[in-house]
């Protein structure tokens, strides 16, 4: 299967870039502003992966100590978007070796994408704050299309934009979201256990393969690993 891979999709949050710090305090801006309770940066790590609107309702349930109204939430939802904006890279960091691994594989060939459940218009601007964007020729965001992951449509629309067989394309994330997609779509996958997965073991989802390292992904592919 691996020697056939001739593109990869990326998840973004937890998979390239450790985005917590900044997400959490965005959301407990958002909470203050809303007279919430705070929540921890520990809490916000598990409510993470389903996309921006699911994070704020965890985080209003959590405070609310109950199922947040749809009202609500879609009156919270513009605050958190402006106190992300503000914080979008100020304490977010590439994973270790992400900047290499990604250059070895742009080097040899592969067509790259991220496919994120984040809101476009703050993946961009992250991808470019990290000089990693150029490395990437398609890049979805969880309202790019209609669904998002853990629905097949993402991965469905770069096999159709790319001219791909599913033999073809692997998704890399740290997520069952991504795991449970990838399946979906029937392409391979590859889960990193070092992101944000709700608390639970990646490879209970059953990846085709478990990393524990993003530099490991080369040696899944049979590609040289950097010294």
């Amino acid at each position: 299967m691996r020697e056939q891979i001739k593109a990869i999709a990326f998840d973004l949050d937890g998979t390239l870039i450790d985005s917590v710090p900044d997400l959490a305090v965005a959301t407990q801006a958002a909470l203050a502003e809303l007279g919430l309770a705070r929540c921890t940066e520990a809490q916000v790590r598990t409510w993470v992966g389903n996309g921006a609107e699911m994070l704020m309702r965890r985080a209003m349930s959590h405070a609310l100590g109950t199922d947040v109204e749809q009202t609500a939430l879609d009156a919270a939802m513009p605050i958190f978007m402006h106190h992300y904006q503000e914080n979008l890279e100020k304490h977010s960091a590439l994973y270790a070796d992400v900047h290499q691994v990604l250059q070895i594989l742009f080097d040899a060939g592969f067509k790259l994408a991220v496919v994120t459940n984040k809101p476009y218009r703050f993946t961009l601007p992250l991808l470019e704050a990290f000089k990693i964007n150029d490395f990437f020729s398609l890049v979805l965001g969880g309202d790019s299309l209609a669904k998002m992951k853990p629905d097949p449509l993402p991965l469905q629309h770069l096999l159709a934009e790319w001219q791909l067989d599913k033999s073809e394309l692997l998704m890399v994330g740290d997520s069952k979201n991504d795991i449970l997609a990838a399946k979906a779509a029937g392409v391979a996958s590859i889960g990193l256990t070092y992101g944000y997965n709700y608390g639970e073991d990646i490879g209970l989802t059953g990846p085709d393969a478990v990393c524990e390292q993003f530099v490991e992904i080369l040696r899944w592919l049979n590609l040289a690993q950097p010294v």
